[in-house]
Order: structure tokens, then sequence, then C-alpha cells
């Protein structure tokens, strides 16, 4: 059972600066002291299903926050009321008011603007909205008989106002979203109307002759509400706390309904053929170009942000073509062998695709399957009686169309129950189907090289899909009065300086200060060495002989050696080969060989040799070392044992160093004891996230991590805890638990809980200052992510002893968004780096940041190849008041300490971990469970069936065996 921390008070910290001293931003003065969350506050039970709303606390808190280094106790503070004139009891008309935050907390605040840092301008690829002066209308729409399609749906209202917009409408056009709601520009002449229309059915589509079915919809017209938009600009003025999002989502609708009729939507891109040649990808697949549109509140106004997007369509191909590009080879001479025939029912099921056998008739088909016999062997009842005929016998007397590939299988169309066959060459690929399925590494490299573009290039192609978009032209634009930039926004943006960093005194260079985010191993040993004593060596590659695997070795251990590790140039015993698929029984040979040669003592590390293309089994060396026998390894492909680089050998050395408890480098500022908030008092910082499965597996479960720092006031050395919950679920389960065990009675655990301990084991101090960086939330979940994970947060610090509440600073960290920073002068080669990107440390927080919370983009990367995108960090809760600058710098000078490389990393290391850790931990389930079979489960805290990972052994776990 995990003890109880013991509360010995921590040794004094060294004094703090002045406030002046640390930089305080310009605004930061001034701001009332937030108050902290109470663990009182009611929170949604860990059995609380994912899909439940989160309740609200009683009262509304403001962003939490205490005195430096103060134990204040918590004040509760009245519910702000809600901002805006007050409806009339007497309203006959609903209207979508002013946000009443339900949520119960509100978010930290801006604390000022930063400072620090050389002042530049960057240009952002967000475009300024302006809007009307004047209210909005909603409708709710009802269409009979119910359709499932929004395309469908679309083409009814359009029908619909093409045929009445000049009479029953009063001229207005609306904007739909394609399922219940229409939007209007002012009202419409009714408040309730049911108009009848008539559409051709899409699926029997015709060239000439034959008439298209007509099917009829009934459309039901009812007033809903009026969309005030004074709430959106109160807002944005900073008046009013909660973003009125049915206002921003009715502009978004209208801003979308053109794109909507010329392109193929997906999700909040928009794609098309014509954007740019399409690429192949190999097996079918083509890149198409699209870009991505979405409008948000900002400090300027409202923002539309446009970014360049692409995404794999399934090529429109006759079928056998389809089919020989995914096999690789003529399908015109011999029957498909079973496992062919499989390969291509798995890339074939759920593709819609059009006959061509009927020359006016252009049906199209979802396919459920294929044939399992060849079509020249298929016959079909073709009445009551049972008479059967022959597929071939069938096509040729109905449409004269002789079947030429009679070897091949049929597809099989329709419903399960009554299938109907089309022979391959009768069938062509519809064009404009996404490819939702995971691509190959063929593929996803093809596809990078086409979304891979230079800053220059992606600026040139933004302005141009603006100007192409025409927003001066849209008639719903026009129609709503919304005026659209043509203009990329200019930025005030500053460059913050890169960090010193501390190295062993034994070596050449004992600080280094890296330029333009990066900087070297030469000269420099790492500043604590590990020890390596006890190691082996397994060779997993055919194409590698022992000597050469045994020389890549000795070079190994020997650049060890000079980074400043203690490294035993000799192997426990000699280098073992063996085959891939005897992976198990490989690695507990060496383990056993090596206990009894080292009486009793354990191997420290196991360096395997990979085949470049080595499927799963670097996931099961990962699997059964760190779960089963609890080695460390470091895994090497045979690319790099053939070609030895010294650059390979170093970043190899830097991460086998950690893995055996070593620091590589440390901030100099963090020995000097000068990081505001992080050298006063002993601070752990916390990194967070959660791994969902890919697309289509809809039974694996989602992996959660969390790390957190085990060393101050150094900061740099993170142990990190992975756990399996319910398929899809974003708050993370584990931070806190509780449970019954039938001995012990009831057990408190949970990864923050044991997270806290062993930082008091490895400092000899308790936390007294919590900063948790939390990764993979995006907008829409803050709330109940903030709620809930901060309780569990608060209960697992009670848990340890009462009234023990370190302040805590809570941030979300965004990769997943579409802003995107130019250098305001592309000639100008000091204002950026080599790729033509900004440069590394440059921070934006103002204009194109949230009005009022305290949020900010951070590119604390140089750039390789493409367009950097920079991180979203968003500070939901601050207890410890944070200024923007001792934020925003403690940020940046982080990400100089990533351990597995010699670079800034582009998200803060923390985070980065923790997404390291989630993704390796996917390797522990068991391989019946990746493949989406389902196996016996125990009941996650949700309530939902998960079974628990394999624990990580004790060894492994309290060294940074994810790097």
């Amino acid at each position: 059972m995990l003890e109880v921390l013991e509360m010995t008070p921590p040794a004094p910290p060294p004094p703090r600066q002045p406030a002046a001293a640390r930089g305080r931003g310009k605004g930061h003065a001034g701001q009332p002291r937030k108050q902290p969350l109470q663990s009182s506050v009611a929170q949604p039970k860990a059995e609380t299903p994912a899909a439940a709303a989160v309740p609200p606390p009683e009262a509304s808190k403001k962003c939490g926050g205490r005195r430096r280094g103060g134990r204040g106790r918590a004040r509760t503070v009245e519910p702000r009321p809600a901002s805006g004139p007050a409806v009339p009891a007497a309203a006959t008309r609903a209207v979508i008011g002013p946000p009443v935050t339900s949520k119960g907390l509100a978010f930290c605040r801006r604390p000022g603007f930063g400072a620090v840092g050389a002042r530049c301008v960057v240009k952002a690829n967000h475009f300024l909205t302006e809007i009307p002066d004047k209210d909005l209308t909603q409708y709710d729409v009802k269409i009979t008989p119910e359709v499932s399609s929004r395309y469908v749906n679309r083409a009814i209202i359009a029908e619909l106002v093409r045929l009445y917009r000049d009479s029953d409408l009063g001229t207005r056009l609306p904007a739909y979203d394609g399922r219940s709601s229409l939007y209007t520009a002012g009202a419409l002449p009714f408040d309730a109307r049911e108009f009848v229309v008539r559409l051709a059915d899409g699926d029997s589509g015709t060239g000439t002759g034959i008439p298209p079915r007509e099917r009829e919809y009934r459309v039901a017209i009812k007033f809903a509400a009026r969309a005030d938009l004074h709430h959106l600009r109160e807002f944005i003025a900073g008046r009013q706390a909660s973003a009125p999002q049915e206002a921003v989502q009715v502009l978004d609708i209208v801003l979308r309904e053109l794109a909507n009729q010329r392109y193929v939507p997906i999700g909040r891109s928009f794609y098309s053929p014509d954007i740019r040649k399409p690429q192949r990808l190999g097996d079918g697949l083509q890149s198409w170009c699209g870009f991505y549109q979405s409008i948000r509140p900002t400090q300027m106004g409202l923002s539309l942000n446009i970014d360049m997007s692409s995404t794999a369509f399934i090529e429109a191909l006759p079928v056998i073509q389809f089919v020989a590009q995914i096999l690789g080879k003529d399908v015109m001479s011999r029957p498909l062998s079973d496992a062919n025939r499989i390969k291509i029912k798995k890339a074939l099921r759920g593709v819609k695709v059009e006959v061509t056998h009927r020359e006016n008739v252009r049906r199209k088909y979802r396919i459920t399957g294929v044939t399992a016999q060849p079509t020249h062997e298929l016959i079909f009842p073709i009445d009551d009686q049972m008479n059967m005929k022959s597929v071939v016998e069938y096509f040729k007397e109905m449409y004269g169309f002789t079947i030429q590939q009679s070897h091949l299988p049929c597809l099989m169309v329709g419903n399960q129950k009554k299938a109907n066959y089309l022979p391959m060459e009768a069938c062509k690929i519809v064009e404009g189907q996404r490819y939702t399925k995971r691509l190959n590494e063929k593929q996803i490299t093809s596809l990078l090289k086409v979304t891979c573009q230079r800053p220059r290039e992606k600026e040139m192609d933004i302005l141009q899909t603006v100007h192409q978009n025409g927003y001066d032209q849209d008639p719903y634009a026009k129609e709503f009065g919304i005026n659209i930039s043509e203009k990329l926004t200019s930025v005030e943006a500053r460059v913050l300086p890169a960090p010193w960093l501390k190295y062993n005194d034994a070596g050449k260079e004992k600080e280094c200060l890296p330029q333009v985010g990066q900087w070297n191993m030469v000269n420099k040993k790492v500043i604590n060495g590990g020890k390596v004593s006890h190691w082996a060596c397994i060779n997993f590659s055919r194409s590698v002989q022992e000597t050469t695997a045994r020389g890549f070795c000795q070079e190994l251990a020997q650049m060890c050696q000079i980074s400043g590790m203690e490294f035993n140039s000799e192997p426990v015993l000699p280098i073992y080969s063996a085959r891939p698929d005897q992976v198990a029984k490989a690695l507990k040979h060496v383990y056993n060989v090596a206990l009894h040669k080292l009486k009793g003592k354990e191997l420290e590390l196991v360096l395997a040799i990979l085949p470049d293309n080595n499927g799963a089994l670097y996931g099961d060396i990962k699997r059964i070392c760190e779960t089963d026998l609890g080695l460390i390894t470091q895994c090497c492909l045979t690319k790099h044992v053939f070609k030895i680089s010294k650059q390979y050998l170093a970043n190899v050395s830097l991460k086998i160093n950690v893995k055996m408890g070593g620091r590589n480098t440390v901030l100099v500022d963090a020995l000097s004891w000068r990081i505001p908030l992080v050298s006063d008092i002993p601070t752990i910082i916390f990194g967070a996230d959660v791994t969902h499965p890919e697309t289509g597996e809809d039974s694996s479960p989602s992996i959660a991590a969390v790390v957190a720092s085990q060393d101050w006031p150094e900061v740099t050395k993170y142990a990190g805890l992975v756990c399996a919950q319910a398929h899809r679920q974003e708050l993370i389960q584990d931070l806190y638990k509780t449970w019954h065990d039938p001995q012990r009675g009831t057990v408190i655990g949970g990864m923050v809980r044991e997270l806290l301990i062993s930082f008091r084991k490895a400092t000899g101090q308790k936390p007294q200052r919590i900063i948790f960086y939390r990764d993979g939330v995006s907008e829409g979940q803050f709330y109940q992510v903030l709620l809930y994970e901060l309780d569990a947060i608060r209960k697992a610090c009670a848990s340890l002893e009462p009234n023990y509440q370190p302040p805590v600073t809570f941030v979300v960290v965004q990769k997943r968004h579409h802003t995107r920073l130019f250098a305001n002068n592309h000639k100008d080669r000091s204002s950026m780096d080599k790729s033509g990107n900004i440069l590394p440390g440059t921070v934006v927080d103002s204009k194109i940041c949230h009005p009022t919370e305290f949020d900010f983009y951070l590119c604390s990367h140089a750039g390789i190849q493409g367009t950097s995108r920079p991180a979203h960090y968003h500070v939901l809760w601050d207890e410890n008041n944070f200024s923007a600058d001792e934020m925003q710098t403690l940020t940046n000078n982080l990400c100089y300490t990533y351990a597995r490389c010699t670079r800034s990393v582009s998200v803060v290391p923390p985070a980065y971990y923790a997404h390291l850790a989630a993704f390796r931990a996917r390797f522990y389930l068991e391989p019946e469970l990746s493949e989406n079979h389902t196996s016996k489960s125990s009941s996650g805290t949700n309530g939902t069936s998960v079974k628990p990972l394999p624990a990580v052994k004790e060894k492994v776990k309290r060294v940074m065996f994810y790097c």
C-alpha cells in the first residue's frame, strides 16, 4: 500500500528576488488575488460516465490563486449575475441570451501581457471579420421522411430556397446547418410553415433517356429564437466572461454555406480535386488538397482562421484497376487466392461504387462484401419458385453485358439478407470518398511530401485560398452583412532568450548557450552520468553478422563513456542471435543466463538490434522487458548498425543515460535558484496525456499517462505512470482512486498520489506547489477536464495529510490547432531560422489570443522542414499567480531540457514525456485486444469494462524508460 508522506517542513528556500527583478509583465499589478478552488466543490463521482454532463459547483469560483507561499483560507465568491439586459417575462419570442455560466467556475483571466524578449512583428493566418449590428433569427427544421445524410438535407433545403425564396421566404437567403437549424438575417414572413419539396433520387442519377426517380419531402420550418450578437460584442470587448457559443456557431454556419456547396466537407475542412492536382499515394489512394476554416473570438475582434489541409481520398478508378493497385499485380489472368480475396474485401467494404454497364443509368451502391466464389459459379433465385439463374446469364440477358472476368468474385451490395451481386468490371468507385482507415508507411511518407510546405509557400497558398473563396462576393456573407479582410493579421511578438544549460565540470564546456534552438555534445559531458556495469546484446536481424554487431556495441559503449557515463566495455555474455518470432524465449534466456553468471545480480541494460521492418517486434520487446522481466532496453535498427554515425550514437547515449537514472543537462537558473515560482519552494511539475485508439478500432481502450518531476530544484527527471481506461474517455480516471480490498478494506491510490509520494522519497521534501501541463484537450472539454482532474489532484493531496493543499496551476497544451505564424519579411534572414520559419522562442499573447483568458502561442523550436506549428498554452487555473512573463519564460526554458536530443522541442517536455509514455503503453495491451477482439476485463472506475494494463516493474518505473 502507498505510504503517507511524512510532512516535515522543507529546507528554507533561498531568498526570492523582488517582484520587479522578476520582470513582471505590464498589467499584472493590481490584479485581484485569486482564490483556490475548494476541495469541497461538488464534483462528478468517479463512476460518472464520460458522456454525462459534469455537475457544476454550487457557487461560481474565480480562477484560483493565493499569495506567494501563503496558506490563506479560501473564500467563496458569490455567483456573478449574467451581463446584458434582462428579457421581459412577457416576451413572446425566445432569445438566445447571454450565456449564464452553468459551468460553475471561471477560467483564469489574463494577468497582463508579457514584456520579456526582443520585440518583433509576425503575421498570422487570421483574417479580421466584421459583423453587422443586427440580430439573427433561428428556425427549427423538420424534414419528413427523416434523412440521415447532411448532403441530402442540404439538397432539400437548397431546392426549397430555389422555389420559395422570392415568395414565401420574403427574399431571405437562409443558412442551414444540415441538420435541424436554419438561420436568417432578420425574420421570415411567418412563424411556422410547411413546404413540399420534390427531389431526384441521387442514387438513380441518369445520363439521358430514363427519367430519374423523384422523392417527396415535407419540410416544416418553425421559429425558435433570436440569436443576439450584442453578447458576442460584449465578450470580445472583455465585458462578459463566457463566450456566446450559439452566436459564434451561427456565423460559422453562414460562412461555411457556400463552401459546403462547392467542396467536399470533412470536419471543419473542405476538399476538392480542383484546388490542387491530386497526388497518388499508392494502393488506390490519392491526396486531395483543401483548406480549414473556423471563426473565433479574439482580442482584435472576430477572426477567420484559414489553413491549408490535405487528406487521403479513394481514387475514382474502375474497381478492377483499384484491385490491381491493392494487390500490386495484374488480376485479369488467374483467380484470387483466399488471402487476396480477404485483402480486397477489407479494402472495398463500405466504399460507394456506381454501375457502368447501363449506359444511361449511373446508380450508386455501397459495397458490403465480396463473394467467396468466382462470378462464373454464382447463381441466385429469380422468382419465388426458386428458379435459379447464373450471374453471367442474367447480365447477358438483362443488359446485353458480357462478363469478361468471370474468374473474379462479385461485389456484394445492398443489405446482408438480400445481397445483390455486381461484377467488378461493371463498377467504378464514386469520386469524393475520404479514406478513413490507417495509412501504411509509404502512403504516410507520400502524404507528408504533399503537405510539407515552406512557410512562404504556405502563406501564399493561404492568401490565394482566401482570394479564391471570394468572401466579398459570397451571397451568404452579403446577406448577413459579414465582411472579411483579405490580409493576414500582423501581430506584435517577442523572441524569448534561450536559457543557459549546465553540463558536467569534467567536460571542456561546462555551460552552453543554445543558438537558434540547437547545440551539440562536442566537448561536453552529461551533468549526472548513469552507470552500466552489466549489459547484454540480442541481435534479431538476420543481415547483421556477429562481428558487425560487436563493433557497433563497442562504438556505442565508447560514446556513452565519452558522454560522461560509466559504461563497461564488455557485455556480460556474448552477443546472442535470435529470430524475431522467438522474442520471448530469447529475452528470458538472456535474462536467466546473465542472472546465473552474475550470481543473482540482474542485467541493467539490454541492447536489441532490430530489422528495419520489424512489425510487432519492437512492441513485444518493450512489453516483455518492462512489465515481465523488469529490464531496461535500447533498440537500434539495422540501418544504423551498418552506417554508424557519431550523431546517432550521441543521441542514443543521451537516451541510455536517462534510462539509467542519469541527467543529461540542467538549466543554470535551476541550480542557482533563479526560476520564479519553481526555485523558491519545492515544486513538482506534472505532464498528462490521453491517447485514443485509431479510427476504426471500436473496442480498444484509451491510454492515460501521467509523468512528474522527481528532482528539485533541477526539474529534469520525470517518473511516468500509465493506465488503460474506457474507449475514447478523455478525463483521466486514475489520477485519484479508492477501491475496496477484502483483506485491507478501503485502499487509496492513483497516479497523482503515487507520484507525490515518489517525489517525497526522491527529494526528502513534500511538494509545496504543483504545475500541471495537460496535453490533448480540445476547447469543448476544458470545463469538464478542469473540474474533474483538479478535484482528483485535490483529493490525492488531501489523502496524504489533512489540509495538505499545495497551490495548483493547470495549463492545457494544444498542438492540434490551425494557427500558423510567419515572418513579417521573408527576405530578412535575421528574423528567421534556416528553414524560413520564425525564430525559436517567439511568443504571441495579444491580438489573435483569447479576449480575456490567460493563453499564448509559443514557437519554442527551430523548424526542420515545412511550416512550424506553435504550441498553444491556455492557463485554465492558477493559484500560484504566475505573471505572463513568468509562465512564458518557464515554459520556453523547459523546452530546452528534453532528454532525447540537443534541440529545444515544440511542446513542453512533461507533456511530451506523457505522450511518449501513453504511446509506449499501447504495446502493453494484449495482442488479441489490439486486434479488436474482446477479452476478459475488470470494471473500470467509470463503470465500463476495461482490462487493466500489466504493471510496469518498480525498477523500470523509477527511471525515464519511455524515452
